[in-house]
């Protein structure tokens, strides 16, 4: 039965909360900074705390599938999807001890103008290019995923309808825009910070339900789960999982070098992330937001796979009907076993942890768009009248806000796109969409660290080494290595997705830093 045809008032009254206020904080910031210039638009002014850059910076990492996957991996495996954050942790003191003072001290919009004063303005735009395609593809991407869950609460299980995939988008990324475009990135970290405590409120309700309905002693439920045999032959509450295997992606090696690689860039060059150390009110600050962003996440994403675990025990106990092969549990509990009257909760959940990672997105993308592609552009036809390092407020709020707006109406279009084509037997097109900033980071990761690490390179190498990065991440997908590995290696292989990046960023960071140059 949809979830909507069991909402009642109160329901409704938890939505309708949701979608108020997060409406009347984007109208409140809006309407208190008329006259912001582009500088306070896209960063705030430097002036919002730590606490709120870091919970916004959770809420931005979050997304669908981390609402719905995380759990899946939990109730299909074991606990061995958490040790990639050991390279989390290691990435993030790696950007806020390298990455943050220097980008910070740049006083640029976006963290590509730095690249412009390190190796010209050529290297910006290649940067930027790639940052804004990918992640527009990406999010839009990420937008249509998060609807096809929204569908499945609001309309039951099935394949959803283009009309049913459309009403959930727009829901999704209409509000979204509306308040990213209002309040610029002050109205994005209130709202991230609102959107976090409801994440959270949801999956510490949902935890508490299924320990009611599974109702057993936590010592009992410890046991059962470690007697349990996961898929790999190990107990459901394995950690560790110390396996040579390269197609394995959940191992202690995959977490030190290949989730150190691939989090390194997503904190240190991805400004849709970058962004929120920018607008901290010092370098060190902007660091600790980052560095403590990435302990809350660590808990934030223990919770899920906490109500993953339970979710196996809670369907392991005969009454509830198994849910269908490849349905998401979650979901799926939320849709089937959730009593009258938390429904609206979960929809409002729902809702805020795919708005999370896409307000961000949407004003991190305007942000690059207008200072990293226009502002060069004008600067070029009329007389230099600022430095980069204090951009001239030339463009405004005002333009800088329609900007915004005509970013999320590209993701919206890209996301109806999707649901236009979608098929759900084939998925390559989503595949290649939601894995674009994967072939973007490896070239991106390069030039940064060929830029804070060396005096070498220029625009030409960091072109180079962004068509480099790509390659080799073509080179590394399943269908791609089937082909070569043969040759090398006498059998196919299968290169799990952490390796991507470190195998990927090495070549590109020998071809980015091989010219001489020098350190601006």
């Amino acid at each position: 039965m949809p979830l909507l045809a069991a909402f009642g008032v109160l329901d409704w009254g938890v939505v309708g909360l949701y979608f108020a206020l997060v409406t009347a904080v984007g109208l409140i910031i809006g309407r208190r900074r008329k006259n912001q210039s582009e500088s306070d638009y896209f960063l705030a002014g430097r002036s919002l705390p730590t606490w709120a850059v870091a919970l916004s910076l959770v809420a931005t990492m979050l997304s669908t599938a981390t609402f719905v996957g995380v759990p899946d991996v939990a109730f299909g495996g074991d606990l061995t999807y958490l040790i990639l954050n050991i390279g989390g942790i290691v990435a993030v003191f790696i950007v806020g001890l390298l990455f943050v003072p220097r980008l910070y001290r740049a006083g640029t919009v976006t963290i590509y103008g730095f690249l412009a004063q390190r190796f010209g303005e050529g290297a910006r735009l290649a940067v930027s290019a790639c940052f804004i395609c990918g992640r527009l593809l990406s999010s839009g991407a990420r937008l249509f995923l998060a609807a096809v869950a929204l569908c499945l609460l609001m309309f039951g299980e099935g394949t959803p309808t283009f009309h049913q995939l459309a009403a959930a988008i727009a829901l999704i990324g209409v509000v979204g825009a509306f308040y990213a475009t209002v309040g610029g990135v002050r109205a994005v970290v209130w709202v991230d910070v609102i959107q976090f405590i409801i994440v959270v409120g949801t999956a510490l309700l949902s935890i508490a339900i299924l320990l009611h309905r599974i109702a057993l002693p936590p010592a009992a439920i410890f046991h059962q789960l470690a007697a349990a045999t996961a898929p790999s032959g190990g107990s459901k509450l394995r950690l560790l999982d110390l396996s040579l295997n390269p197609a394995s992606s959940y191992t202690l090696w995959t977490a030190l070098i290949g989730q150190t690689f691939f989090m390194t860039a997503a904190y240190g060059t991805d400004h849709d992330l970058a962004q929120r150390f920018l607008i901290a009110k010092s370098p060190a600050r902007g660091a600790a937001s980052v560095i403590a962003s990435q302990f809350i996440g660590m808990a934030v994403v223990s919770l899920f796979l906490c109500i993953g675990l339970l979710l196996f025990l809670f369907y392991r106990q005969g009454g509830h009907p198994m849910p269908q092969a490849h349905t998401a549990m979650y979901p799926n509990f939320l849709l089937h076993e959730l009593p009258t009257g938390l429904a609206g909760l979960a929809m409002a959940g729902l809702f805020a942890v795919a708005q999370g990672s896409l307000d961000s997105a949407m004003n991190a993308l305007a942000s690059s768009i207008v200072a990293d592609v226009w502002e060069p552009l004008r600067k070029r036809r009329l007389p230099r009248t600022s430095t980069d390092a204090a951009p001239a407020a030339s463009v405004g709020s005002h333009a800088s806000k329609w900007v915004v707006a005509g970013v999320g109406a590209a993701m919206v279009g890209f996301a109806l796109l999707c649901a236009a084509i979608y098929d759900p037997h084939t998925t390559t097109l989503l595949d290649f969409a939601l894995g674009v900033m994967t072939f973007a980071f490896s070239g991106m990761l390069a030039v940064f660290l060929t830029a804070l690490l060396t005096t070498r390179g220029n625009s030409l190498s960091v072109l180079a080494a962004l068509l480099t990065g790509a390659l080799y991440v073509g080179l590394l997908q399943d269908r791609i290595v089937a082909i070569w590995s043969p040759w090398f290696f006498g059998h196919p292989l299968k290169i799990a997705w952490p390796w991507w990046m470190p195998l990927a960023t090495l070549p590109a960071f020998a071809i980015c830093a091989a010219p001489r140059g020098k350190r601006a």
